[in-house]
């Protein structure tokens, strides 16, 4: 399961961050996805964590709800949320931030106004592949989706990610804007 986690996150950094990369509104952004397994391990390990949150007393609950929403996570039934801090700088230089993973490259493969195609390749302990695709609809929505290919308990696994980005706010309230790549 871990190396299934690592894939997916290699996965979101890099259609999440490419996202970046076209011309967005600055501001607070809501990124949402969807997780497909051809095993079906990462949704029966995410079912489980849900499991497990409901049955928390409930000011243990309170706690972690409220650790991941400081954090701009959130997750349920239907997949993952997070948001993100979009700076003007960031907005204003229209590139894609370098991959969290040092261990990760990414390739942008085509571009064009209304999207782009993106491939990466993570080496490392958990090493995987993919490629991903993402749509613009404004500055302020887009919609992706990307397939990510790893190894999980010695078998190769396929997983399928379909995202969107909407806009919140000009505001980013308590969530704060990533550190830049290299820092931490």
């Amino acid at each position: 399961m871990k190396a299934l986690s690592a894939s997916c996150a290699a996965a979101l950094a890099a259609v999440s961050f490419v996202a970046a990369a076209q011309t967005q509104a600055p501001g607070l952004w809501e990124h949402s996805m969807t997780f497909k397994t051809q095993s079906g391990e990462m949704e029966k390990a995410m079912a489980e964590m849900q499991k497990q949150l409901a049955a928390m007393p409930p000011e243990q609950r309170k706690q972690m709800e409220q650790m991941m929403a400081g954090r701009g996570m959130s997750t349920g039934p239907k997949g993952t949320s997070y948001k993100v801090c979009l700076t003007k700088e960031e907005a204003a230089r229209q590139a894609a931030p370098k991959m969290a993973d040092a261990n990760c490259n990414q390739e942008v493969v085509q571009r064009s106004a209304q999207g782009m195609k993106v491939k990466w390749t993570c080496g490392g302990q958990n090493p995987s592949s993919g490629e991903g695709e993402i749509t613009f609809k404004s500055d302020k929505a887009y919609s992706g989706k990307a397939d990510v290919t790893s190894t999980v308990k010695g078998k190769p696994e396929t997983t399928h990610i379909e995202q969107s980005g909407q806009w919140l706010s000009a505001d980013c309230g308590d969530i704060k804007p990533r550190a830049p790549a290299g820092k931490p």
